[in-house]
């Protein structure tokens, strides 16, 4: 009976690992493919739905799953780069009519409010958030819905966040924003790389009285993932925005994102968005690597058009060796000190990105990225206490 047991306890350890192992390997469901759960929840509410290209179950848009339910959608809102995400990053965006469904879609980057009007937020019930973020403070989409929240707390309206996950969402780091640089790149007092979905933002700027006006939305669902967690090395079926094309592009986004705040190209323009950067003044310092942007759909006017920009390509470093820099500020660094150009190598855009008065300066004063990065953790260990009250997956 002894051995037995024992081999009973082996065989269960045994499944106990394969089990394990299977969950592991289990594919991550969004929130959109969850029809079982939403589909009651909005049958007989008029709908509007925030999304774009990214909005997908499997080959269908998330749209259309929801009408081939039964579901009354009225209106579309759509974020930067459109419905159908084409437009380059900021352009104005008009609102039209979607040609598949005969829906009008309210565009929320067509004038300078990124607010619906009082006659576009009377044609619905309820809003419902389906859109593929990627984890950084100065990425617009959870702007855009933060923006709809406080509409809909105005006008009564219940949201409903189909979440997805974040794959940036591993890891917090980098400056928290200063809200005196509150701008269309920093919405809310979060640090750069916020480790959280969608759904844990909206619950987040809700639950800690982030909207204007004290405004707070009464009614506020979201629908979760299945078989995910924030070590989730999720990979998007779905390139998020005409820029960001592959998974070491958004890894890398955190640190490069910064060049949009000086004077040189992280690579818009360039079959590696994100993935490389330089400027002609970087020529004969020991920089091999050229390139040359160009004008292309998604980069129609990129940063030093035309110009052979001398720098670095670092779309061969692995995804793991980018994840474990985290927030690197060592390639701005890098350009800065060897442009020549000294200040003005920034550009006034820097603070908006970085949220913070003090990392140009202290980049200015020779501080190494370890130096900058240190004077972070203090407030960072604050957010990511206030953090764990909001988050719906594990750490």
């Amino acid at each position: 009976m002894k051995h037995l047991a024992q081999l009973l306890a082996a065989v269960m350890i045994l499944l106990g690992v394969a089990s394990s192992a299977q969950a592991k390997n289990t594919e991550v469901v969004p929130g959109a493919a969850r029809t079982d759960t939403y589909v009651p929840l909005l049958k007989g509410k008029r709908i509007a739905i925030l999304s774009n290209m990214t909005g997908m179950v499997g080959k269908k848009h998330t749209l259309d799953v929801m009408l081939d339910n039964g579901l009354n959608v009225t209106t579309i809102f759509s974020p930067e780069h459109g419905f159908r995400g084409t437009a380059d990053a900021g352009e104005k965006v008009s609102s039209s009519i979607d040609p598949a469904t005969g829906i009008p879609i309210a565009s929320l980057y067509e004038g300078k409010t990124h607010h619906p009007s009082k006659e576009t937020m009377s044609k619905f019930d309820v809003i419902v958030v389906d859109i593929q973020d990627v984890g950084l403070r100065f990425y617009t989409y959870y702007i855009t819905m933060v923006n709809l929240m406080e509409a809909a707390a105005k006008y009564d309206k219940d949201v409903v966040v189909f979440d997805r996950p974040n794959p940036n969402g591993m890891y917090v780091d980098g400056p928290m924003l200063d809200m005196k640089y509150r701008s269309g790149v920093g919405r809310l007092p979060i640090p750069a790389v916020h480790g959280l979905t969608m759904g844990e933002i909206a619950l987040m700027a809700n639950g800690e009285g982030w909207l204007d006006d004290g405004l707070k939305v009464k009614h506020l669902t979201v629908v979760k993932c299945l078989n995910y967690d924030h070590q989730t090395r999720y990979r998007l079926p779905i390139a998020p925005s005409p820029n960001l094309p592959n998974m070491t592009s958004i890894y890398l986004y955190p640190s490069t994102c910064l060049f949009e705040g000086t004077v040189a190209s992280l690579g818009r323009g360039t079959k590696k968005p994100f993935q490389v950067y330089g400027h002609p003044s970087l020529k004969g310092k020991g920089y091999k690597f050229s390139f040359k942007p160009k004008s292309v759909p998604g980069a129609k006017n990129p940063p030093l058009l035309n110009e052979k920009c001398y720098g670095r390509d670092l779309s061969k470093l692995s995804d793991e060796a980018i994840i474990a820099e985290g927030m690197n500020l060592e390639y701005v660094i890098d350009a800065y000190r060897n442009s020549g150009l000294g200040d003005k190598f920034f550009t006034s855009f820097f603070e908006k990105l970085t949220g913070d008065a003090n990392v140009r300066r202290m980049i200015i004063e020779g501080k190494s990225a370890a130096e900058i990065k240190a004077t972070w953790q203090p407030a960072l260990e604050k957010f990511k206490e206030l953090r764990r009250r909001y988050l719906i997956y594990a750490e």
